[in-house]
């Protein structure tokens, strides 16, 4: 695996890969704010066809939009992120689907969970995003479209847009084809 934006501090030990995101990082693409940032943390592989990727994340989220969780991008214009994203106190379970422009989705989370599990489903063009509280039942977010494109990246993702950065732990990541 490889860093796109490598972080200020990080450690990978076993199944557990640790990370302090970077000041002011964000993926994001004109809609609504009219700005663009690529300079969130991307921990990928390549990988070609369809495939599923899965993480546990235990965030310690304290500013505005502090965000942790999976991410599949073929270039700066096209690509998923996932996981929690931190707005007005609350986790919130977030999708945001770029294909040059930015969307983002999200649910409110009961009780800002310690931990959640995320898993992404990618069949062809299209990608299916759960996520889990409990670690057993997964819940579906969205399906999108994402790209036709054979190869693309997976992998962690973190950003702090508002914030000086936060602690993030990603347990346990599978990748499988």
């Amino acid at each position: 695996m490889q860093w796109y934006n490598e972080p200020p501090k990080w450690t990978e030990k076993e199944n557990r890969i640790q990370v302090v995101s970077g000041a002011k990082t964000d993926f994001w693409r004109k809609t609504h704010y009219g700005f663009i940032r690529d300079n969130g943390h991307f921990y990928y592989q390549e990988i070609t066809g369809n495939f599923t990727a899965e993480v546990k994340i235990i965030g310690e989220y304290q500013a505005l939009y502090d965000q942790a969780g999976l991410m599949i991008r073929q270039d700066e214009k096209n690509w998923l992120k996932c996981g929690i994203e931190f707005v007005n106190g609350v986790q919130q379970a977030s999708v945001v689907v770029t294909r040059d422009y930015s969307d983002w989705s999200v649910l409110p989370l009961p009780e800002n969970p310690a931990s959640i599990k995320l898993r992404l489903k990618r069949n062809a063009e299209a990608v299916e995003v759960e996520y889990s509280v409990d670690g057993d039942r997964y819940t579906l977010l969205r399906l999108a479209y994402l790209s036709t494109q054979e190869r693309l990246q997976v992998g962690l993702m973190c950003a702090s847009p508002d914030g000086e950065g936060f602690s993030v732990a990603f347990e346990d990541l599978k990748i499988s084809g």
